[in-house]
């Protein structure tokens, strides 16, 4: 993963983890519930950051499994193209040689 790719979301995770603090400045007696609140604000902003990581990674294993697809289509496309092109000289010198039988 590429950190350019993903500063943003880094960027949107310290912003949620320090919202998170200041929230509970006013309750921050309760040492507790002030941990509390940052781990599930931290493990939140990691969840956000894997999932982006995870979707990029789909979305690359998309794109190389379209690429590979188009060239198999591309590779069948000619083979099926020899193939007539084949098939279509044969045909021409059958009919020749019945055209010629016919005439004689």
């Amino acid at each position: 993963m590429d950190i350019q790719e993903s500063i943003v979301d880094i960027i949107l995770a310290i912003v949620l983890i320090i919202s998170t603090l200041v929230l509970i400045m006013r309750v921050w007696q309760d040492l507790i519930l002030a941990v509390a609140a940052t781990l599930m604000m931290a493990s939140l902003g990691g969840l956000f950051l894997s999932l982006g990581a995870k979707i990029r990674n789909l979305d690359q294993n998309v794109i190389a499994r379209e690429r590979t697809m188009r060239m198999n289509l591309d590779e069948l496309n000619v083979m099926v193209s020899n193939k007539c092109d084949t098939m279509i000289s044969e045909v021409h010198q059958i009919v020749g040689e019945l055209s010629r039988r016919v005439y004689r």
